[in-house]
């Protein structure tokens, strides 16, 4: 480890003379979180492309630990990159001057028992964010076999009508228009409708 950054793995090379150089410290985790990302792959899929436990692929994302040489040719065999691609510096974000318009009652219909989703900006792939318009059917907890859950973290804003939701470790709480919520989708949740008509929210789900 580095005096200087003891969070960062150095990496030892042998140089011509059989003595030890000294490079500068990979960045492996945020390289390994950006091929991810740009492969629009949750921790759990990325798991399951390369064998590596979910907890694993998060600590050595986060700089926790260091994999062995056999965790990088999982890595690069799941992922299908080649494994010098794995200790590339990070590129840096910018702007890709990427744009999608989707005009009113012009979304995906993806109706469900509960709810009547309308998704949105579908043209766009490899987002980091799944937005979608909703019409609330049910009206009560009992309509969902279970709860819904999944990756990410979700916001919710409500448009149109009064809802309540549900979350497993919070009493429910009634949003009306211009209420948001921001929550781990992880934890179990649900919407009910509590207007006479369907309420209409906005879901933005983050992954």
């Amino acid at each position: 480890m580095s005096a200087e950054q003891p969070d960062m793995p150095e990496l030892k090379i042998e140089s011509g003379s059989g003595t030890e150089a000294r490079v500068e410290p990979l960045q492996l985790g945020k390289r390994l979180r950006q091929i991810r990302q740009n492969q629009n792959l949750t921790l759990e899929e990325a798991s399951q492309k390369t064998g590596l436990a979910r907890s694993t692929l998060s600590k050595i994302e986060n700089e926790q630990i260091s994999p062995t040489f056999t965790a990088v040719q999982k890595l690069a065999h799941g992922l299908d990159v080649d494994i010098p691609q794995l200790f590339a510096k990070p590129k840096s974000t910018m702007a890709s001057g990427r744009r999608v318009l989707t005009r009113a009652g012009q979304g995906t219909a993806h109706p469900t028992s509960t709810y009547e989703h309308e998704l949105l900006s579908t043209d766009l792939a490899r987002k980091k964010m799944i937005p979608f318009k909703t019409r609330v059917r049910a009206r009560d907890f009992d309509d969902f076999s279970d709860w819904v859950r999944h990756e990410g973290e979700e916001f919710l804003l409500v448009l149109e009508g009064e809802v309540a939701l549900y979350t497993e470790f919070y009493e429910p709480i009634a949003l009306v228009p211009g209420d948001s919520m921001y929550y781990d989708a992880n934890m179990g949740h649900g919407l009910v409708s509590l207007s006479e008509e369907d309420a209409l929210v906005l879901w933005v789900v983050a992954r």
